[in-house]
């Protein structure tokens, strides 16, 4: 018979290997499904701007049971552009973001939408992050169709748009939404106070782990790389011919127009880098060249009239105001918005226990720029 000692020891015992059990399973949870370390691609400052990532290179490496990096961090914050209908697309995006890298960094999020997000919006967003959150209004001037375009025109310009294959032709709120991201995000009173960005859209894939602090004096990251739609671009090329002639001092020293351009700029070949994923240097966006570049695209209308993406014009300007050594392939980073993949390859698949498949990989794909990319070096 069990005497009434014996039985309060086994009930505390039984108590405690429930709650671990149960601790084990949410807070743990990243340590055992998440993935090992990748090394840092970049080699170092090139010319460093201000803010230094300050990462030391011996705590790159994951030990399996420190969470947090010690060191300064970079002066960054994840930039997510989101609706209250994305709530969910963007949980799953922010949680395997936690658990691919941020648990060891803990770098915060600025959340903007053109409507005030809902309480259960930010209740459910700030339960899951481990760093801070702030939820921004976009400002109406910001957000909507300026006073200087042709509505008649727009109008009839995304009639005939919208019956074409092309994604989103005939809406003007994705127009809004690629004005948007093109040139203000970077003003929000809430990204002011940040010098370097990490994109992050509703329902994006983080294959891998990613062990190193990604932000290091680069102007521009990328994972996949593909041509643009030629419909929604027809005058682009003419208006950046006309800003670069206009403006030649503005253009970089050993800038990267190869990657735009096969015959030295007089045509656009139409790759761009995928805006989805961007990790970037805000002070690009800032810039005198960047910001006389975007007015000068803002006011031919071409955002409204066409269906110009901040993809192409994001690439072109950071592929002509920056040098070409400031614009990095995150090969090791996989990741994935429908529906295109990187995959990281070789060793680095290996490494980061990444869980892709390797034959589902952009790269490879005919239709892929990267192989532009790599010329440039």
């Amino acid at each position: 018979m069990m005497t009434r000692t014996r039985y309060v020891v086994l009930v505390l015992a039984t108590f405690v290997s429930i709650h671990f059990i149960l601790s084990f399973s949410h807070e743990d949870y990243g340590r055992v499904t998440s993935f090992s370390n990748i090394a840092s691609q970049f080699k170092g400052a090139t010319g460093g701007p201000p803010y230094k990532a300050g990462i030391p290179a011996q705590y790159y490496q994951h030990d399996g049971v420190n969470e947090t990096a010690p060191g300064e961090r970079a002066n960054a914050a994840f930039v997510v552009l989101a609706r209250n209908g994305d709530l969910n697309g963007i949980s799953s995006s922010v949680r395997q973001m936690e658990d691919r890298f941020n648990r060891k960094f803990h770098y915060p999020y600025v959340f903007l939408n053109e409507v005030p997000f809902s309480d259960e919006f930010k209740r459910r967003i700030t339960n899951l992050v481990s760093g801070e959150v702030e939820f921004g209004l976009i400002p109406r001037e910001h957000w909507f169709q300026p006073s200087w375009i042709d509505e008649e025109k727009a109008k009839a310009d995304r009639e005939k748009m919208g019956k074409l294959p092309i994604p989103y032709g005939g809406s003007l709120p994705y127009r809004n939404m690629c004005r948007y991201n093109t040139g203000f995000f970077y003003r929000h009173e809430l990204v002011q106070k940040y010098r370097y960005y990490w994109r992050i859209d509703p329902d994006v894939n983080f294959y891998c782990n990613i062990d190193y602090d990604v932000y290091n004096n680069k102007t521009y990251g990328f994972t996949i790389s593909l041509p643009e739609y030629r419909e929604t671009i027809t005058t682009l090329w003419a208006g950046v011919k006309e800003f670069i002639k206009e403006n030649p001092e503005l253009v970089s020293p050993d800038n990267a127009m190869d990657f735009l351009s096969d015959d030295h700029g007089e045509t656009y070949n139409r790759c761009h880098f995928w805006s989805n994923f961007e990790i970037g240097d805000l002070d690009l966006w800032r810039g005198e060249a960047y910001s006389k570049f975007f007015d000068f695209l803002d006011h031919k209308g071409g955002f409204y009239y066409e269906r110009w993406g901040d993809a192409p014009v994001h690439s072109i300007g950071a592929a002509l105001f920056s040098r070409k050594d400031q614009i990095h392939f995150f090969s090791d980073i996989g990741y994935k918005h429908n529906p295109f993949s990187h995959c990281p390859t070789g060793e680095a698949y290996t490494r980061g226990k990444c869980w892709c498949d390797p034959n589902d990989n952009f790269d490879t794909n005919p239709y892929s720029c990267l192989k532009r990319y790599d010329k440039l070096f």
